[in-house]
């Protein structure tokens, strides 16, 4: 890659970095599923009215919709909401990897080279690390609930690899009509009519400020430019720059809200990384049909 195109790669890792941190002071303000509701209306409109319909069917976009956007964040805004640090969770996040070479071995039978199989145990290892340590001092449920997130963006790799649809921009766009009248229906449920109504009419600059960032700087610009990279280059040259979203994420929140990750967290995260880089980095080209780590999707 061109140093002006790996500069470009690195900028989207910043704004997906410090993505999750954005979320979080977000959510201090606005129930969590009310907030995912109003951010996918923004990812989703107006660009629906001009960007075509991704080539494939309804199921498809649907499912892809439930298990990427509607599933993966809900889980990651609950976890957030529910104390989960930003930087831990801008890790956690990253074990779809992991999974979708599990779920892809089972589900399409896509056997793993030896390389990933390798990297996936690594990656199990640091990731269990991570829990541990975060359990030995914090309550563990946020990170389960995060791990959910992991597995559900895995399910939805897989069912868009099954289907042959490659995650574009049209892809995120239409996919994210799936998000907001669910989202707003358990936010109902869940926080009651008066709370969200009040939320609704009483969004303070934050919460604007971080629904902006998240629907125009993380979901439209960083997949557009993302989508632009993956057209000129071998996915083998692009997808390793999605390694530096944890780094990246740990420290800007380091940086703004003071979260100091323990010992044996950096330890853990560190040979999940090393786990993560085995299985998806090779030398030769990404061949069709092997599991890559995909851009945070709603992370956009």
């Amino acid at each position: 890659m061109s140093l002006k195109h790996s500069l470009l790669a690195v900028l989207v890792m910043v704004i997906w970095g410090a993505n999750f941190v954005v979320i979080d002071e977000g959510l201090d303000d606005v129930p969590p599923l009310l907030f995912l509701a109003i951010r996918f209306v923004l990812v989703a409109f107006p660009l629906i009215l001009f960007i075509p319909r991704p080539k494939a069917s309804w199921r498809v976009v649907v499912a892809v919709g439930t298990l990427m956007s509607l599933g993966q964040f809900s889980f990651l805004y609950v976890a957030l909401d529910l104390g989960l640090p930003a930087g831990l969770a801008s890790l956690i996040l990253q074990a779809q990897v992991i999974f979708t070479i599990v779920i892809a071995a089972v589900v399409l039978k896509e056997r793993p080279t030896s390389r990933q199989a390798v990297g996936a145990v690594i990656g199990t290892v640091g990731l269990v690390v991570v829990i541990i340590a975060h359990g030995a001092s914090s309550p563990v449920v946020p990170v389960l609930v995060m791990l959910c997130a992991s597995m559900s963006w895995a399910a939805g790799n897989v069912v868009a690899r099954s289907a042959g649809v490659a995650s574009g921009l049209s892809l995120v766009v239409w996919s994210a009509l799936v998000v907001p009248i669910p989202a707003l229906l358990m936010s109902l449920a869940i926080d009651g009519g008066h709370e969200v109504g009040h939320a609704l009419t009483h969004l303070s600059g934050t919460a604007i400020a971080s629904t902006a960032y998240t629907a125009i700087g993380a979901s439209l610009i960083g997949y557009g430019i993302w989508n632009s990279l993956l057209a000129r280059y071998p996915a083998g040259a692009v997808v390793p720059f999605v390694l530096l979203v944890p780094v990246i994420g740990i420290a800007v929140a380091w940086a703004v809200q003071d979260e100091v990750p323990t010992v044996l967290e950096v330890i853990g995260g560190v040979v999940m990384l090393a786990g993560v880089a085995a299985a998806t980095i090779s030398r030769r080209p990404t061949r069709a049909g092997t599991p890559v780590p995909s851009p945070p999707a709603g992370s956009s």
